[in-house]
């Protein structure tokens, strides 16, 4: 009686913990709770084996039992860990040792059983070693087993590109192109693109639209404004990000724009690498984005003034490549960081939250804004244990002079002003109407930058 109540008990907690633990989508598998019973009746054996031996039958179910009950106890405690990991509650340094404690927690309820009537049975040393060596080698075998055969497993899907969705995606990026419409001669205007790169996580794309969404209401960039979205549920509606694509949407944008007048807010979400922002939307393979190219797709374009936001893990290796006096670069992390909150429950990373949707309502500069998103994410990290990411903000020569008129225009809608840069022969000036004008010589602001 007591075997079936532990034995019912144990399974109840491995089945939450699976259930816990399975990714979306996943189907109960039944084969999953024959390859968890293995080991149970391993142990029922061994007591057997032990009772036999040591002519007393009431140890036949002894070892299981206790195996169970330190099984279902260590099942809970999985369940709890999952359950706060799945909502972000644990910090980041305990991934680091939580696999190796329940391990060892694991070897121990088994070892230790097989140790302790081993001493009481008076078996021999030899054999004792002889018996834990076997019991390591069959749990290393139920172990994978289990692994590949989960109470709750996710059926493999190979992504399938519809037919449909083959011929719509020439026609939505096409729309999307002829959406932009050109600035007016004499005042600044304030162009938006957005890329989410990894088709895997929803948060990429509601970043991403997010932030278009800010930048349309709130900035004034309708008509302005472009999104290439990777996202496994967006084919029919959006136009999906490759270097193609965005190698395009740099040139209508620079066709549309006057270089010398207009700015480029460009902003990038995925995962990323060094060097690297992921670029995946199976079943298309793609290249990444790498610096280098972004860089050259840019100066191509002939987009000038220019303000970029990365947001990835080790986006800070993109500053270098596209860092120049006419541009601003942003990034969600130093060079050597990873960057935090691309969850499949978050709506926006860690950075995204901070700069877009908190610290950019509120200010009224890229650096200000910068500045108070850098604490809000650092706290947020420190909190939940994390490294710290230690975002990166770099302003050109050029830009630094030139951006509190562009800023002007973007920030100050309840007073509405122009900001513009005109060219002569000898120099660039930067005009802000109407309450601040700036006449300053590209020469000048060398020397200022000196």
């Amino acid at each position: 009686m007591q075997f079936a109540v532990f034995a019912l008990l144990a399974l109840g907690s491995n089945v939450l913990f699976s259930w816990l633990a399975a990714e979306s989508g996943s189907i109960f598998n039944e084969q999953g709770l024959v390859s968890y019973l293995i080991w149970p009746m391993i142990i029922l054996l061994s007591g057997i084996i032990l009772a036999r031996r040591a002519s007393n039958q009431t140890l036949v179910f002894v070892p299981v039992v206790l195996w169970l009950v330190a099984d279902t106890l260590s099942a809970l405690l999985q369940s709890l860990v999952q359950f706060f990991g799945s909502y972000g509650w644990l910090p980041e340094w305990s991934y680091s040792f939580l696999p190796i404690l329940f391990l060892v927690l694991f070897l121990w309820q088994t070892l230790s059983l097989l140790w302790i009537f081993s001493r009481r049975l008076r078996i021999p040393w030899w054999e004792r070693i002889i018996i834990l060596v076997g019991a390591v080698a069959l749990l290393t075998i139920w172990q994978r087993n289990v692994a590949d055969q989960p109470i709750f497993k996710q059926i493999p899907v190979e992504p399938v590109l519809e037919e449909a969705a083959l011929y719509e995606q020439p026609r939505l990026l096409q729309q999307a192109l002829n959406s932009i419409d050109p600035s007016i001669d004499g005042k600044t205007d304030w162009y938006f693109m957005g890329v989410a790169g990894f088709s895997g996580q929803n948060v990429f794309r509601s970043e991403i639209n997010k932030v278009r969404e800010l930048f349309d209401v709130r900035f004034g960039t309708s008509g302005h404004s472009l999104s290439l979205i990777n996202n496994t549920y967006s084919w029919m509606d959006e136009p999906i990000a490759t270097k193609t694509s965005i190698l395009r949407g740099l040139k209508k944008i620079g066709q549309q724009m006057n270089a010398d007048e207009d700015v480029l807010f460009l902003t990038l979400s995925s995962h990323g690498n060094e060097d690297i922002v992921q670029l995946a939307n199976p079943p298309i393979a793609m290249d990444n984005l790498d610096a280098a190219w972004l860089r050259e797709a840019l100066d191509a374009s002939g987009i000038r003034w220019r303000v970029i936001v990365v947001s990835s893990c080790y986006s800070g290796s993109f500053i270098d490549e596209l860092a120049s006096p006419t541009t601003v670069v942003i990034t969600a992390s130093a060079a050597d960081k990873a960057s935090f909150g691309c969850t499949n429950t978050a709506e926006m990373t860690y950075f995204g939250q901070a700069f877009f949707a908190e610290s950019l309502r509120g200010n009224t500069s890229f650096e200000s804004a910068f500045k108070d998103a850098r604490i809000r994410v650092n706290e947020r990290e420190s909190a939940m244990g994390f490294e710290p990411s230690e975002p990166q903000m770099v302003i050109g020569s050029l830009m630094e002079t030139a951006l509190p008129a562009f800023e002007q225009v973007l920030f100050d809608k309840a007073r509405p002003s122009v900001a513009s840069l005109t060219n002569n022969t000898a120099s660039t000036t930067v005009n802000a109407l109407p309450e601040t004008t700036a006449n300053l010589s590209v020469g000048e602001v060398d020397a200022a930058a000196e």
